[in-house]
């Protein structure tokens, strides 16, 4: 069993000399789409009035349609790899090992086509789900929580072991994350009160508490 005072507690202490580090990887999470609380594929609209610039508007359609094709892009096939690598970095750094070279670790390869299809294949579904209802969504976003996790240290896993691997750490325990996440809340709210700039310094103690989470789950599977 685990609990949230533990976790932090721990995550605490293993961060003292090691924060900025810890900072910089949860601020590359951040930059490219890898942290937690977000969606993987996500949707948007937009509107424009018809006053005699159809061409100009078409045009601006053209240019955000390039602009999100190359967001995404970018967003699976380098912010996959450091998402895993970032993980993989928070995991060693709850082993003591803080070497910034795991970010980089997965840019091979060996794994990459792996490791790019298993985020792929948790992004659709969790993006397929929240097409019925929001709530369904959050649920396979937790319960998914652990995917890169999981693949950051076995990633010769193909991606079907590595959802399911996710789904067993989490069953029963999505409610207790839920709550684990709320408790951040406060701190989130604090560092927003500075333009925003403040959750990021709030992000790589979020980060590590997370890899102590995933420490404890996975040996009760």
């Amino acid at each position: 069993m685990w609990n949230r005072s533990d976790l932090k507690q721990t995550a605490k202490e293993k961060l003292k000399g090691f924060y900025w580090q810890a900072f910089l990887v949860s601020l590359i999470l951040i930059i490219t789409g890898g942290s937690h609380n977000r969606l993987d594929l996500s949707s948007s609209g937009s509107s424009t009035g018809t006053n005699g610039g159809g061409e100009f508007a078409f045009e601006l359609i053209v240019i955000a349609f390039l602009g999100i094709l190359i967001f995404v892009a970018l967003r699976i096939f380098v912010g996959y790899i450091l998402e895993v690598g970032g993980r993989k970095y928070f995991i060693e750094f709850s082993r003591g090992n803080s070497q910034i070279s795991y970010l980089l670790q997965y840019f091979d390869k060996k794994y990459y086509k792996n490791i790019i299809t298993t985020l792929l294949f948790r992004g659709i579904y969790i993006f397929l789900w929240t097409l019925l209802l929001i709530i369904p969504g959050i649920i396979k976003m937790y319960e998914y929580r652990f995917v890169p996790y999981i693949i950051a240290e076995n990633p010769e896993l193909d991606h079907n072991q590595v959802l399911n691997l996710s789904s067993e750490m989490t069953a029963g325990q999505k409610l207790d994350i839920l709550i684990l996440d709320l408790s951040f809340l406060g701190w989130f709210l604090l560092g927003a009160l500075f333009f925003g700039i403040g959750v990021l310094f709030v992000q790589p103690y979020y980060d590590a508490v997370n890899a102590e989470l995933y420490q404890k789950l996975k040996k009760e599977v």
